[in-house]
């Protein structure tokens, strides 16, 4: 509460004449105190936290029973492997005929750049498959294969999942490289100087 203090001594001094009477004004701010302190319990209690965004992976159970394990068709399947220095290698297929490495145009090198990247092919992939399926008229989606190599780095990992959600891709594996792949990347990098 403001209070006023008209308390002065008010006498008569040498000259004879009447003194102003001094206020002096004195404002109590506990009720302001109050009010911010209801006015932050307020928000702190009706506020909602931000839960953290995961994206959610649906893990397949483990069976060594071969009728109870997903097949993939070659013809929908499409094998993308992560390399060092950002370099992205795919080929289409699962790449299970040891005659299929006898064509120059089997094994490719990308990136993750914009415009000629990994989400074109992704995309281009995606729509043959869905072409072929209304052919067929057979329910049959993309299935990609992801490897990482032992110089690849978890942020390319990371990316390439993140092109998995762009793209809608329902169906995608992240698989253990083999020693064959191992050796296409090291070709292909000595081919086109990757140190």
């Amino acid at each position: 509460m403001a209070e006023m203090d008209t308390s002065s001594s008010g006498g008569k001094g040498k000259h004879g004449g009447t003194k102003s009477k001094k206020q002096s004004t004195r404002v109590d701010m506990t009720p302001m105190v109050d009010l911010g302190f209801l006015l932050i319990t307020f928000f702190m209690l009706t506020t909602t936290m931000a839960k953290p965004k995961t994206m959610d992976l649906i893990m397949p159970k483990d069976t060594e029973k071969v009728e109870e394990q997903n097949k993939v068709k070659e013809s929908t399947a499409l094998t993308i492997l992560l390399g060092k220095k950002n370099q992205v290698y795919y080929y289409e297929g699962l790449a299970q005929d040891p005659n299929a490495s006898a064509s120059p145009d089997f094994f490719k090198a990308t990136t993750f750049a914009n415009k000629d990247g990994i989400r074109d092919v992704i995309i281009k992939k995606r729509d043959e498959v869905a072409r072929l399926r209304n052919a067929k008229g057979q329910p049959e989606d993309v299935v990609i294969m992801i490897k990482a190599d032992d110089q690849a780095v978890y942020q390319n990992f990371v990316d390439i999942l993140d092109e998995m959600a762009i793209n809608r891709i329902q169906k995608y594996a992240t698989v253990d490289i083999t020693d064959q792949d191992k050796q296409w990347i090291a070709s292909t990098e000595t081919a086109n100087g990757i140190k």
